[in-house]
């Protein structure tokens, strides 16, 4: 048994059911918890921020929306590991070389974690198992934030999927994942020596991670990051939940969906135990298998980019990446559209929703990008990049196949020449207009006819809504009829060009 374990922590950060913490709990006399902030992580650079331009006078920050969520995940995870007795330790630096300045100043035998499912962490663990193995230290990774291992799958002829339905088909057949325990019985830290004072252990508030320009104070308003937070959410979810979940959850002004993913992003709570809790809850197999299936879409989006190393910038149909874009010379059309200001109701409070609170109900999610990429005719890296600054749910896989997914040039995407109407899903999913109007209120005066499309209102009705396009609102920035056959004429020009 060795006598000092490491957990190296990273999105992992609660206590219950988490593997490498039990693991290490279980076989070590003294558990060192330690966060290492690593600035070769590009999902927390502060350089994906600059990808995204200015929202009118109030310009993103050095941090992010994710930066802010980690920021305050840290925070109570130390609260939560003194009141187990123990203590978060925090780093800053290469993981690598850190972990192992670490482990050797502490004596450590063994550093346990869980694995990130992404290139660059990939490239990471394997650099770090071998530095490490090389001063005699182990390296113990397994597999937390999935329910499956994304290079495992395959089809009937060896092959990765790239159609969703008959992957989950083979995924939901034989998953069974293990039940979530408890949190462990934590062994104390050890008790570094004067030696180590050089390792200068870390606050939380000196990592940086909040921005200069407080642009992410009205987050606090939306959302409590942390463990702790995570389990109220997680206990939250009923029977009730589940049964109303297949047609609420496509309701934006309802609270139909969990809102549990900036927790799993960061491992605040596992994935295992949110798979049992829904299957112990539900009240019939039509309630809970749609629920599974964003599980599965989840599940799917890791495992294309397993096969797809840039997802996040390159399309999987090859053929779109001569896709013949709208010049945007001034950035006129993106700065609309990233604040709100497109003329179209049902986008512009997709954007704003997004800019307040950090996060986008799953269908604005697609009417959004349609219009950024089919109706405005803009690259579909633009709005990665956007959603990758400003969601506290930004997930590599999951961004970039939703982005390929509306933009049509994924695997599994939506058929280029589906391009969502945002007049016709207004209609449909918000008919009373309750979400636009929450958050475009200088059309709330409008009728709901008119209120998805006010520009064919007559003039008196505007007047007597007291809405003025143009000047109290927008005129629409584009045609919708008009942008759709010309976006249409230029997908067909990527589908004639031969695959490479």
């Amino acid at each position: 048994m060795p006598r000092i374990a490491i957990v190296w922590l990273r999105r992992d950060l609660r206590l219950a059911d988490q593997p490498a913490l039990a693991a290490a709990a279980e076989q070590a006399e003294r558990v060192l918890p330690l966060y290492v902030d690593d600035p070769h992580d590009p999902s927390l650079s502060s350089e994906t921020a600059a990808l995204a331009a200015a929202v009118g006078d109030a310009p993103l920050g050095p941090g992010t929306a994710s930066q802010w969520w980690l920021h305050h995940s840290l925070v109570a995870l130390q609260e939560a590991l003194r009141r187990h007795g123990s203590e978060l330790f925090i780093a800053s630096g290469p993981s690598t070389a850190t972990l192992l300045h670490w482990a050797q100043a502490c004596g450590a035998e063994r550093v346990f974690g869980t694995v990130i499912h992404e290139p660059w962490a990939q490239r990471c663990e394997r650099e770090t198992a071998h530095t490490l193995a090389e001063h005699g230290i182990e390296l113990h990774l397994v597999n937390d934030a999935l329910l499956t291992e994304p290079t495992a799958i395959r089809n009937r002829s060896g092959r990765p999927y790239r159609v969703f339905t008959p992957y989950w088909r083979q995924v939901r057949a034989q998953l069974a994942p293990p039940l979530p325990q408890p949190a462990p019985a934590l062994p104390p830290p050890p008790t570094l020596p004067e030696s180590c004072q050089a390792l200068h252990p870390l606050h939380p508030e000196q990592l940086g991670l909040l921005p200069k320009v407080r642009w992410d104070l009205k987050l606090a308003e939306h959302w409590q990051p942390g463990c702790t937070a995570a389990a109220a959410r997680f206990e939250a979810l009923d029977g009730d939940f589940f049964a109303a979940y297949p047609q609420a959850r496509d309701l934006p002004a309802q609270p139909g969906t969990s809102r549990l993913s900036p927790h799993l992003h960061f491992g605040e709570v596992s994935i295992r135990a949110l798979w049992h809790r829904a299957l112990s809850l539900s009240g019939s197999t039509a309630d809970i298998e749609s629920f599974l299936a964003e599980l599965g879409w989840r599940e799917f989006a890791y495992h294309l980019l397993a096969q797809c190393p840039d997802l996040d910038t390159q399309p999987v149909d090859r053929r779109f990446s001569r896709m013949p874009w709208r010049p945007d010379p001034d950035g006129a059309l993106l700065a609309a559209w990233q604040g709100g200001r497109t003329g179209i109701p049902l986008v512009d409070a997709g954007m704003r929703q997004l800019w307040e609170t950090g996060w986008l109900h799953n269908r604005l999610r697609m009417v959004v990008g349609s219009f950024l990429v089919k109706n405005l005719r803009l690259p579909w890296q633009h709005g990665e990049a956007f959603f990758r600054a400003t969601l506290v749910d930004w997930d590599l896989a999951a961004n970039s196949m939703g982005w390929q997914w509306v933009a049509g040039c994924g695997a599994d995407a939506a058929p280029y020449f589906r391009i969502f109407n945002p007049v016709r899903q207004g209609e449909r999913f918000d008919p009373r207009g309750d979400y636009i109007r929450r958050w475009v209120p200088e059309l709330a005066a409008l009728s709901d006819r008119n209120l998805q499309q006010p520009w064919t209102a007559s003039s008196t009705a505007r007047k007597t809504a007291g809405v003025t396009l143009g000047r109290t609102y927008p005129e629409p920035i584009v045609d919708l009829r008009s942008s759709r056959e010309e976006a249409l004429a230029a997908f067909q020009v990527c589908k004639e060009e031969p695959r490479d």
